[in-house]
């Protein structure tokens, strides 16, 4: 017979896979919104790409910062630990989804985790250098988008100096936009698939016993196939909603803002973990929404929707502590009601 902690488990995987399923639909947009805006693909194209890249992302590069979710910021996360962080992430993102407001999933994820942390190991049990690194790529992250994307596109222009906007060029930038559609696609499928199943990845090594590279690639693929299944079922009308939301993006447009969020989502994802051994988990809707904020004032300030910006920026800096205050709270209720024999 089944034990209780292999039962939790699979009712935590559960809800992970669910948490998965809605960050697929809130953020397929993100490497998806710019080619559906600039109307040079459909919204159901858009979305197979994005579930087919995401995969390869997330199978190859997932556990860069799967691990550092699940081992990074506190010293490991125990079955309980990792069922409530899961709940009170994945009940956030449902309830601004709600409410109609933009949300991060990985602000959520970690607040969740940090909650967690102070709860069960006390604020000198919580990384502080990983908790550092991650706050520096949260404010550098979108800056770096929107200067990469801004750059892009002015040097485009110039190289389009006086040259007619022809068929063939138009061919060529459509192209290179559905190219850096699946880059991004990619990126991040490596760098978000860790806040559905992150918190997973001691438990599955304890109670599943599975080796920690079999853990993290199992995890991966899990939250792999969640994010695909919410982009199909859901993710049509926030692509529609965000392709338009910041700024009218044309070919050009959309190309860098496209590529520019996909560079800084995989260099974000890749160069901390070779040089730390931990990938820093970054919004990359954030990422996404400071490209396209980059390449709108590249083409003009006043393009700029900036009510829509103060809004996500407010909800940003908000989701963190409320998280992290809700799942340290029902932690300690728990453990405190029904002690720590279930752990």
């Amino acid at each position: 017979m089944l034990d209780t902690s292999m039962i939790l488990l699979g009712i935590g995987l559960a809800i992970s896979f669910f948490v998965a399923m809605a960050l697929g639909a809130n953020d397929a947009a993100t490497p998806t919104d710019c080619a559906v805006g600039a109307g040079i693909i459909s919204v159901r194209k858009a979305i197979l790409l994005f579930a087919i890249f995401t995969g390869l992302g997330a199978g190859l590069q997932g556990h860069m910062v799967i691990k550092t979710i699940g081992k990074g910021i506190t010293p490991s996360v125990n079955l309980i630990g990792a069922l409530i962080s899961s709940i009170v992430a994945g009940s956030w993102v449902i309830f601004c989804s709600w409410r109609g407001l933009d949300i991060s999933v990985t602000y959520a994820s970690i607040g969740s985790v940090i909650g967690y942390g102070i709860a069960e190991y006390g604020i000198e049990g919580i990384n502080k250098n990983v908790i550092q690194n991650i706050l520096l790529s949260w404010l550098f992250s979108p800056f770096c988008s929107m200067t990469v994307s801004y750059t892009i596109y002015k040097i485009i222009l110039k190289i389009l100096y006086n040259k007619a906007w022809s068929e063939r060029i138009q061919k060529i930038f459509s192209a290179l936009l559905i190219m850096s559609l699946c880059f991004s696609a990619y990126s991040f499928g490596a760098n978000d698939v860790g806040n559905a199943t992150g918190v997973y990845v001691t438990v599955a090594e304890k109670v599943g016993r599975m080796p920690d590279q079999t853990a993290m690639f199992m995890l991966a693929m899990l939250g792999a196939v969640g994010i695909a299944v919410g982009g199909f079922i859901w993710g049509k009308n926030v692509i529609e909603t965000v392709a338009f939301r910041i700024t009218r993006i044309d070919i050009l447009m959309g190309f860098a803002a496209e590529l520019g969020n996909a560079l800084v989502v995989y260099i974000f994802t890749t160069i901390p973990y070779m040089l730390f051994g931990f990938g820093l988990p970054i919004s990359t809707s954030v990422a996404s929404d400071g490209s396209i904020i980059g390449v709108g004032l590249a083409k003009s300030y006043k393009s700029i929707n900036f009510r829509t910006v103060a809004r996500l920026v407010i909800t940003w800096i908000l989701t963190v502590p409320i998280t992290a205050f809700l799942s340290g709270s029902i932690y300690l209720l728990v453990t405190n009601l029904f002690g720590k024999s279930l752990l």
